[in-house]
């Protein structure tokens, strides 16, 4: 049985009342995030991920991710070696120490127009009775680098199904399956999948051919990740 993808979405004010869920909440990016649209940023420093969940390769393996789906969106991306360089010799080798940074002291110090900070909350693996399930889950913010206004910020979680699938070996065997298929399971897909995800709601940059275009495109809200979750 062929493994599925499922992406889990908390959708704002959702209630759960006799089995139902309220319909998701659209807006457009022109309304969201109208800072965006006023600043247009051209170039984007990714700083070290800020890692809340237990695995602590976490920001590594996800830092492999980030780049390439917001090129394709139209922004120049800071090299990350370098950028991780020019940290490291600022003292910077975790992300938590950047949390509260003045967002402008990057342009001070890298010429950045704006600095994206993501958040993992989960970089988890799962399992149940006869199946399991590896998930990412990562919250991300946009802030400008010259007036450290938040520019967008979006966050998603994606669950990818590690069950054993099929039931010739019994019980045990399915166990086995699954803890195997959970255990070979590579995070970096899962996380390309919450980047695409995410970064479909970030209105495109410059050097996207659909650049000033794209305001009234919508998408489903979401509710704003509690610190530490």
């Amino acid at each position: 049985m062929m493994k599925k993808y499922a992406i889990l979405s908390m959708l704002v004010g959702a209630t759960f009342l006799g089995g139902c869920v309220d319909a998701p909440k659209y807006n457009t990016k022109q309304q969201a995030f109208p800072n965006l649209y006023k600043e247009h940023p051209l170039s984007v420093l990714v700083v070290p991920a800020i890692n809340r969940s237990t695995a602590a390769d976490a920001p590594e393996l996800y830092s492999t991710t980030i780049a390439q789906p917001l090129a394709e969106a139209g922004y120049y991306v800071m090299p990350l070696p370098l950028t991780n360089m020019v940290l490291q010799g600022e003292g910077v080798t975790d992300g938590a120490q950047l949390e509260n940074v003045d967002a402008t002291k990057f342009h001070q110090l890298m010429g950045a127009d704006a600095v994206l900070f993501v958040t993992i909350n989960q970089w988890d693996t799962n399992y149940y009775v006869t199946g399991g399930n590896v998930t990412v889950g990562a919250a991300f913010k946009l802030v400008s680098a010259t007036t450290g206004e938040e520019l967008w910020n979006y966050n998603n979680v994606v669950v990818y199904d590690t069950s054993g699938g099929s039931n010739a070996g019994g019980l045990l065997g399915a166990i086995i399956a699954t803890a195997l298929s959970t255990a070979m399971t590579d995070y970096v897909p899962v996380a390309r999948m919450v980047n695409g995800t995410v970064i479909r709601t970030l209105p495109v940059g410059k050097y996207n051919t659909r650049f000033g275009k794209d305001g009234t495109d919508q998408f489903v809200e979401k509710p704003p990740v509690k610190s530490g979750s």
